[in-house]
């Protein structure tokens, strides 16, 4: 896929980052992997919460079990591929740059909030998915809008001004630029942004295991 994309816009549409004059191919495939690398640990965490507890009927029926556990469960499933990816990423970047930029200390402070945005939206559909068993084809195609409503193949700087506003009510938007910010263009986060980042990612950690809980009472009798 980081073959296709790469070949496609910086080939054949001639897209650019814009970070640099004299911008490589390879610049441009590490810029988009690193966007890839944030919006697969979201992608993956919902595509699968959905099936979740259906999947496992007898936590439901039989077993004394925290139901809660199962989407926290995916999540490090989700994240340990994240980190397999992150050291691909690192090592193309130290061959192909020759250094890593300082500010990947940030990087802890860039996950918090993809992390939670990912788990308490996997809380919110895992409970969906036991009463509407159809949500995941709703979900797929979601995820799916949402990875070309999410600047991880081309610049934002690129749409007119009207659409960079849209784009960037996507939460994904903020997640995945501070990512290319602090692992491959050396700057720190966009802090005004990043803070109403961590607020709206609080939140639907908060609403989403509340919804969990409050709903896992009546799965017993669904399922």
């Amino acid at each position: 896929m980081l073959a296709v994309l790469t070949f496609v816009f910086s080939v054949v549409l001639k897209a650019k980052w814009g970070i640099s004059t004299h911008e490589s191919k390879t610049e441009f495939a590490m810029t988009l992997f690193c966007g890839m690398i944030a919006f697969n640990l979201f992608s993956e965490c919902l595509n699968r919460a959905t099936g979740l507890i259906i999947a496992n009927p007898n936590y439901v029926k039989k077993v004394v079990f925290p139901m809660e556990i199962l989407p926290v469960y995916v999540l490090l499933s989700s994240f340990i591929h994240l980190l397999i990816s992150m050291g691909i990423l690192f090592l193309g970047i130290l061959i192909f740059f020759h250094r890593i930029p300082w500010t990947v200390l940030y990087l802890p402070l860039v996950l918090i909030p993809l992390l939670f945005l990912s788990l308490g939206l996997a809380w919110f559909f895992a409970s969906i998915g036991v009463f509407i068993r159809d949500i995941g084809n709703t979900v797929g195609f979601l995820t799916t809008l949402l990875f070309f409503m999410t600047p991880i193949f081309y610049p934002i700087s690129a749409l007119p001004k009207s659409l960079q506003i849209v784009i960037r009510l996507n939460p994904l938007t903020v997640i995945v630029e501070d990512f290319r910010r602090v692992m491959i263009w050396g700057q720190p986060p966009d802090w005004g942004w990043y803070g109403l980042l961590v607020f709206i990612s609080v939140m639907a950690l908060i609403s989403g295991y509340a919804w969990f809980m409050k709903s896992k009472k009546g799965f017993a009798d669904v399922i």
